[in-house]
């Protein structure tokens, strides 16, 4: 029997979760590893969140609420709700149970323990078939600059719900970031290497902004493909369509292939945007145009079979 394709994941957060959810029931998920986004993790009232691990972790647990796409299903507010009582702002709305998790991060991170062991106990205590790893063990704050001022990444989205608009992204700490143990070797192993349907200024940005990561996967010896997190003009979720149009970008597909040029092979795009399709080839890699909204289970793992469908085809010899 023929081993399983080793699969790397590059990940976001409700995207990239859903992605994943359909991947898993497609690939076997011990062949999969998934290099999360920690550009994201902020300290909420005194404790480490990782809002874009955590996300793929209930998602893989099935435990994701399924009408946000983050938290976890059937949680309780007491706690943040307690808290107005004594004058604080309710913007980042962490669950009970969600607030559990940063707790126990928490007193890892503060006993000594890198954030990619953390990662794993978590992970592991969810019972999650694949491997996590962040993209790095440092922290990195994504900061936006907008036309209010510099605000960290989840102020920009959460507290002001993407309003100012974007000037510029960057990634405070990068210089001094070194990827996670386990992501150079995990890339350089990989059958296919797969950038999820996330943002590809805040999600995927910051993990191909590591020093090293990007090299690696432009050099690995993996077929590379990306999936497009813009369908017919628009942004599933989150802001990746203002941030395209902002930083001077068309706001489209062809957009963010041109973000991947030279380090993809394939773009997958949604059937909609099939007329882009040669465009895109023209920057040098192949298209694939298939249904991509997620609405259901199997949208997921029909996705996720496309992706990998269309990178065996393209993969080198």
């Amino acid at each position: 029997m023929a081993p399983p394709e080793r699969i790397v994941v590059l990940a976001g957060g409700v995207g990239a979760s859903r992605f994943l959810q359909g991947l898993v029931r497609v690939t076997d998920p011990s062949a999969v590893t998934v290099v999360s986004n920690t550009g994201d993790d902020l300290d909420f009232l005194g404790l480490r969140v990782s809002p874009d691990i955590d996300i793929v972790i209930y998602a893989l647990a099935g435990a994701v609420n399924p009408e946000t796409g983050w938290g976890l299903a059937g949680d309780t507010f007491h706690v943040v709700e307690a808290l107005q009582r004594y004058g604080y702002e309710r913007w980042f709305n962490l669950g009970d149970r969600d607030l559990a998790t940063a707790l126990h991060r928490t007193r890892l991170l503060r006993e000594g323990h890198p954030l990619h062991a953390v990662v794993a106990d978590i992970a592991r205590a969810w019972g999650v078939p694949c491997r996590i790893l962040p993209m790095c063990d440092e922290r990195v704050e994504t900061r936006v600059a907008t036309s209010e001022g510099e605000l960290p990444f989840q102020e920009y989205m959460v507290r002001r719900a993407a309003e100012p608009r974007v000037l510029a992204i960057r990634f405070a700490g990068i210089e001094a970031a070194r990827p996670a143990p386990g992501v150079l070797e995990a890339i350089a192993a990989a059958d296919a290497i797969l950038l999820a349907p996330s943002n590809p200024f805040v999600s995927i940005g910051p993990i191909l902004a590591v020093p090293g990561i990007r090299d690696a996967i432009a050099g690995a010896a993996a077929v590379r493909a990306a999936v497009s997190p813009i369908i017919a003009g628009q942004a599933v979720k989150g802001p990746a369509a203002a941030m395209l149009a902002a930083l001077g970008h068309e706001v489209s597909a062809l957009g963010v292939a041109r973000l991947y040029r030279g380090l993809v092979d394939v773009m997958v795009i949604d059937e909609a945007d099939a007329h882009l399709s040669p465009a895109i080839e023209a920057l040098g890699m192949r298209c694939a145009a298939v249904p991509t909204l997620m609405t259901d289970d199997a949208a997921k793992a029909a996705l996720a079979r496309a992706t990998l469908e269309a990178a065996r085809q393209a993969r080198r010899p």
